[in-house]
């Protein structure tokens, strides 16, 4: 239908602008006629976007579809704002047809006001307005009569029908500013309403730009470290604080450092703001009531960050609690957890978390919102949220509490970072996409970066971002160097590391008298060099973190088989196998687990035999190469070919929370080599 057109399109291109709305914040909506799928005659419906959704992204399928007469119905029953809850349970009775998406908290403001259009945006400059101490008056300032004031009330029906009353009441306005929230604009067509909207938008921005003061944050009492050495110490810091914001539930983090939030950090203001948190319903839903602030110098010593941050994170958490104990009522839900969602340090940025790697980002980008608005709101008054009571309100809103228990149940990995060497081709890359499938982040390593960036894109195509997912790291195991790099990188992208999967590798088959020093070397060099200096330096992080976590090697069924023109390969999976048993030794005290597998004839999409491998194990044993596979399942007690996937599913056998109390364990998965068994 044209209307709905209209409407995602409308929806579209001001969801696609940050400075209109926030990821996912906001509602748009469209009145028409259709026909009803039962008398065929028309009626009048109103198509609101649905609750969860993005107007950036939003398809029709996230459009709720109610009969307008039943909505407005609704007012005759309305029992009143102390039950106005109940109106959402209502809203179902009121659907069209399937209905479509679930109807969102706003569908009344919508519903009832006179117009055939209506926006509901939450702009940076109108939330900065919507949020100074004398909003009211500053909005007659700035628009005059054509965009009338409404007194902060929690969202729901009872707001629905204040400004359904001020816009019968103000017929020359165009719409209002929400206090404490954001705007709402209508009109008659779908581009009158858009019109309207960036009207309110764009006249705030330039009010703010033309009258603000330049330095709303006061002065800078930090400096701010330049770029390699901020992420350098970011990279120290993320673990830390990743593990300590973990205290009640395992998160996934997000390093934001844009000029925005290190300018906020580095004045003298932001203590105070950053204590007076967030005022928009959808931004504190998702960054807390208020940061977490670190108030040391960039240049402290790392040792003393650190304390100093566990000193807060105490003092936070007896914070939060208070904070709830002071507002709760007995039907107010359980308490949540009392970790930060933000911790701001000074020079360095943002570190923000979250149940995955998107909901840990937004956090991020709703703190950078807030940021925008408090400047805003400072430049021209002061920056006066919403009491702490109404936010507790939202926060522990009995709606909110359903829509979390509505969740689908996270999956085994879920908040769970990976990161797999030898990642970009055969049993690294099948390993990298069965751990994100499983719920966990995945750092995908390897020397060929294009292939990792591959096996990185696949793996997040059904993600709104791919980095929300996997994200694809050079490196070469062999270089110390580039091994702490490619870790800080990983730490960077998701705040830590929690299960390493040291797979890198490749072999050459060349009798004993053949082999090179060369050959000798390069083989123990990647695969017991490069462990060994993985492993090394994301153990650092595992004990940082204070989450304990696993270490599995892909050994070989040769490290315990004597096959023929083989030693250098096997001699070095033996390195590998013995370092799993010495690692499981050295690190369980942390609850670190480090195990491996030992797989065999792995030949279809397998990076080492591709590379001349499979030709010369093939002239060994005297078969066509192609037909490598089916004489090495012949071999076997099973007689299966094994497949990379069969490789990954170990990984995730020993990583998925079920083999909780198993370290220094190898287990075969080459389809019965009675010659390799254990013993």
């Amino acid at each position: 239908m044209e209307v709905v057109k209209e409407l995602l399109e409308r929806s579209h291109r001001l969801g696609a602008d940050p400075r209109n709305t926030n990821y996912a914040g906001g509602n748009t909506s469209a009145k028409g006629a259709a026909p009803d799928p039962v008398t065929g005659e028309d009626v009048e419906l109103l198509w609101v976007k649905g609750s969860g959704g993005d107007l950036g992204t939003l398809k029709e399928s996230g459009l709720a579809v109610l009969r307008l007469d039943r909505l407005r119905a609704l007012v005759n029953v309305y029992p009143g704002v102390e039950r106005e809850d109940e109106m959402v349970a209502a809203f179902d009775y009121c659907l069209h047809g399937k209905g479509g998406a679930a109807p969102s908290i706003d569908t009344a403001m919508h519903g009832l006001v006179e117009a055939a259009h209506v926006d509901h945006l939450h702009p940076d400059a109108g939330i900065a307005i919507a949020t100074a101490a004398d909003g009211e008056e500053l909005t007659r300032r700035v628009f005059g009569e054509r965009v009338v004031w409404v007194p902060w009330r929690r969202p729901g029906f009872q707001l629905g029908l204040d400004i359904a009353a001020i816009k019968e009441a103000n017929p020359q306005a165009i719409g209002c500013v929400l206090g404490g929230h954001g705007i709402t604009a209508w009109g008659a067509t779908a581009q009158e309403c858009e019109s309207r909207s960036l009207e309110i938008i764009r006249t705030a921005e330039a009010y703010l730009a033309e009258h603000g003061r330049p330095d709303p944050f006061g002065s800078v009492i930090y400096e701010t470290l330049p770029e390699t050495e901020r992420h350098t110490r970011a990279a120290a810091l993320f673990p830390h604080i990743r593990g300590l914001a973990s205290t009640d539930l395992r998160v996934v983090g997000h390093y934001t450092d844009t000029p925005e939030v290190l300018d906020f950090v580095s004045r003298a203001e932001h203590p105070r703001l950053a204590a007076l948190g967030t005022s928009c319903p959808d931004h504190f839903l998702r960054t807390k009531v208020a940061p977490l602030v670190l108030d040391l110098p960039p240049d402290a010593p790392l040792e003393q960050a650190v304390e100093r941050l566990r000193e807060l994170h105490t003092a936070y958490r007896a914070d939060y609690t208070a904070y709830y104990d002071r507002n709760a009522t007995p039907d107010s839900p359980p308490m949540r957890g009392a970790d930060p969602a933000i911790v701001l340090v000074p020079g360095v940025g943002m570190f923000s978390f979250g149940k995955d790697k998107q909901t840990a980002r937004v956090a991020g980008e709703f703190y950078v919102n807030a940021i925008n608005v408090m400047r805003g709101a400072e430049s021209v008054s002061t920056y006066a949220p919403i009491p702490e009571s109404e936010k507790f309100r939202i926060e522990y809103w009995e709606l909110e509490e359903a829509k979390l228990r509505r969740m689908p149940k996270p999956k085994p990995l879920a908040t769970r970072v990976a990161l797999v060497t030898g990642g970009g081709s055969g049993i690294g890359a099948a390993t990298a996409r069965r751990l994100a499938a499983e719920g966990a982040c995945v750092v995908v390593a390897d020397r060929d970066v294009a292939a990792a960036e591959k096996v990185a894109a696949e793996i997040g195509a059904a993600a709104y971002r791919v980095s929300d997912v996997a994200v694809a790291v050079a490196v070469d195991v062999t270089s110390e160097e580039q091994v702490a790099a490619a870790v800080r990188a990983g730490v960077l992208a998701f705040g830590g590391v929690d299960l390493v999967v040291n797979n890198a590798g490749l072999s050459l088959s060349r009798a004993l008298l053949e082999t090179t020093l060369d050959d000798w070397d390069l083989q123990h060099d990647v695969m017991a060099r490069g462990s060994f200096l993985v492993a090394r330096e994301t153990a650092r992080v595992l004990i940082d973190q204070g989450l304990g976590g696993d270490i599995v090697y892909i050994s070989s069924k040769n490290a315990v088989f004597a096959g023929p023109n083989n030693v250098a390969y096997g001699a070095a999976k033996a390195d590998q196998a013995h370092q799993v048993r010495l690692l499981a030794a050295e690190l369980g005290t942390h609850g670190i687990r480090v195990n491996g597998i030992n797989p065999d004839g792995v030949v279809r999409g397998s990076g080492i035999f591709a590379s001349g491998w499979g030709a010369n194990r093939a002239a060994v044993y005297g078969v066509e190469e192609e037909k490598l596979g089916e004489f090495y399942a012949q071999r076997t007690l099973l007689k299966r070919e094994v497949l990379p996937e069969h490789v990954a599913a170990a990984v995730f056998a020993l990583t998925g929370n079920d083999l909780t109390h198993t370290t220094g364990l190898h287990i075969p998965v080459d389809a019965g080599v009675a010659a390799a068994f254990l013993r």
